[in-house]
């Protein structure tokens, strides 16, 4: 970063969201996001014998239309055409992805306006619903194995489906695929029929919880950070604001991600006031 630069960002320090920091996706003029079923957090209270459970994987999510590949925020995915021309006219949900602990390999391929053919020989495309599909859940798992079957392409695959007896045989699984370097478990209630938005329809049971929060403002350093962010002040979907200094890597420190963009964060509990307490920087999202 430039001297200008530095300057620039101490000033900024501390500051609030202005008018000027209004969601990328917005700035940029894309399209809006699709309709998409989004996970909630598994409690005690649901009984994980009706539900299909399957692994989270830690990739990009992608929606196919029958015609177009689309990132969660509505934009095209710039994938290659031998890609696209693989995949069947049913719409299909699924996560792009390289492989367990390789989400940065990932993201830095797909996010690419020209596509790399030799990236995206890699990617697996895991096909997890069938949108705006009829019928429960197990059903339309069971279509999603036969469609991807049809297509015999090796890069095309139905995200596996099974069933837990009990709380006890979930957690034992849920040891087991972190144990494997897997992020956690999905929980689709297996009667359940398409829906869109948050539900808890779908929950996520990981060893940890997590969340996203746009960033709004900076937080100044000490010691050898004097001159860097020490922490960011972001703004969850519902309007808490709270710091994340804990895992912000020194190069964020140095250039952070802008206001208005989107961070991952780790967290073990929420606080009497549902803050999220000892969070842990995770990522920046790409503008995708």
């Amino acid at each position: 970063m430039n001297a200008m630069r530095r300057r620039l960002l101490l000033t900024m320090l501390g500051s609030t969201l202005t008018a000027a920091a209004r969601p990328a996706a917005a700035r940029a003029g894309l399209a809006e996001p699709p309709p998409l079923l989004l996970a909630g957090i598994w409690s005690e209270r649901i009984d994980p014998a009706l539900c299909l459970v399957s692994e989270k994987f830690d990739g990009v999510r992608a929606l196919w239309d029958g015609s177009r590949l689309r990132h969660r925020s509505g934009r095209t995915v710039a994938a290659p055409g031998w890609f696209t021309e693989r995949l069947p006219r049913d719409a299909l949900d699924g996560e792009l992805w390289f492989g367990r602990s390789q989400f940065d390999a990932l993201s830095a391929a797909v996010r690419k306006e020209r596509p790399d053919d030799v990236a995206w020989r890699r990617v697996q495309y895991l096909v997890f619903e069938l949108p705006g599909a009829a019928g429960p859940f197990r059903q339309r798992a069971q279509a999603i194995e036969h469609i991807v079957a049809a297509c015999q392409w090796g890069q095309l695959k139905a995200v596996p489906q099974f069933g837990v007896a009990d709380r006890l045989a979930l957690r034992r699984r849920l040891d087991d695929t972190v144990g494997l370097g897997g992020e956690g478990l999905m929980l689709h209630l297996a009667d359940a029929p398409y829906v869109t938005g948050r539900s808890d329809v779908l929950t996520k049971l990981k060893p940890y919880l997590d969340g996203e929060a746009t960033v709004v403002g900076f937080r100044r350093g000490r010691g050898k950070y004097d001159a860097d962010v020490g922490a960011l002040q972001v703004q969850t979907p519902d309007g808490q604001r709270f710091y994340i200094g804990s895992g912000l890597p020194d190069a964020l420190r140095r250039d952070p991600p802008r206001r208005g963009r989107i961070v991952t964060y780790r967290y073990h509990e929420l606080t009497e006031s549902g803050l999220p307490r000892f969070a842990s920087f995770v990522r920046v999202h790409d503008p995708l």
